[in-house]
């Protein structure tokens, strides 16, 4: 009997087409991205986060208006001016140049550790849905075990062993910010392993790591890669309050959220100074989640049929 060999036509459109690997995909991906303008506005602040957090970095802090760390006694307490925007802190430096400074490490700490729980989550969730078996129970224990604690709790517990600072944030967090994807991984694996494309595939006695490489991954990617947007928000929310209570960045650090424990003791005073870096860190979650939902929707096979 002849062997079953895979044809283009085997695989569905909507899998077979990567949206934002195809020219006519991509179109279509931003035309119903510019549809909102509340998705426009998310990615907005968004990309302009991402692009001011690269270009602090790059410049190493040159292209900030003061320095962020040089302390000024003749302007402590300043309010928002001409020449401080967003005044000044309770070392007489400029709220705005420590907002910005900040950005680069909330950044880091955002995409080393979203960037590690895709990446792992892929690996295990893509291997244990497509494998199953032996190797499949023991992912989705491993997987259990460190879901049964609350995220949060765990990585306070962590931090405090390990003692403060933003690497040991990091280590922290990443061992509790996996699991999620993994799951995702596994479940979008089962979905495509049933597919007529897969089973073909493996009729035909392609390897294993062909079909992954080939089919499995590039189609469970775009679904981890919005579930990340989504994500990115958060991770920064958890970063923050951790600096918030004094477990995350350490003075004379910047940081948003060891800015807004600073200055919460000046609320009624100085309010511009808590209210500033806690104003920055609520517009960047939520057009993290605002740019997210419109990728979700980008990628939506249902949505973009109505575009097709």
């Amino acid at each position: 009997m002849e062997e079953p060999t895979v044809v283009e036509e085997d695989v569905p459109k909507r899998l077979r087409k990567i949206p934002f690997l195809d020219t006519q995909e991509l179109l279509i991906s931003w035309r119903i991205f510019r549809s909102s303008y509340i998705t426009l506005i998310g990615g907005f602040i968004s990309i302009s986060f991402i692009v001011v957090a690269l270009a602090v970095w790059l410049s190493k802090d040159g292209i900030l208006p003061y320095n962020p760390y040089a302390i000024s006694p003749s302007t402590i307490l300043e309010a928002p001016s001409l020449h401080h925007l967003l005044g000044t802190d309770d070392l007489g430096r400029d709220l705005l140049t420590r907002i910005l400074a900040a950005a680069p490490i909330d950044a880091e700490v955002a995409f080393t550790i979203v960037g590690s729980a895709v990446i792992l989550g892929l690996l295990t969730g893509g291997l244990a849905g497509f494998v199953g078996g032996r190797i499949e129970e023991i992912v989705m224990r491993v997987t259990d075990i460190f879901l049964a604690f609350p995220g949060l709790v765990l990585a306070l517990a962590i931090v405090a062993a390990l003692g403060p600072g933003i690497t040991n944030t990091i280590l922290a967090l990443a061992p509790v910010w996996w699991p999620s994807y993994t799951r995702l991984a596994r479940g979008e694996t089962l979905s495509l392993k049933s597919q007529q494309f897969v089973e073909a595939s493996t009729a035909a006695g392609q390897k294993n790591r062909f079909i992954i490489l080939k089919h499995i991954i590039p189609n469970i990617l775009p679904t981890l890669l919005v579930y990340a947007t989504l994500d990115l928000g958060n991770v920064i929310l958890v970063f923050s309050v951790l600096s918030f209570i004094g477990l995350g960045a350490q003075p004379p650090t910047p940081e948003w959220g060891l800015l807004s424990a600073q200055g919460e003791q000046y609320l009624r005073s100085a309010p511009w100074y808590p209210i500033a870096p806690a104003l920055t860190i609520l517009i960047v979650a939520i057009g993290f989640s605002l740019f997210g939902d419109g990728l979700r929707d980008a990628l939506d096979p249902k949505v973009r049929g109505l575009y097709s």
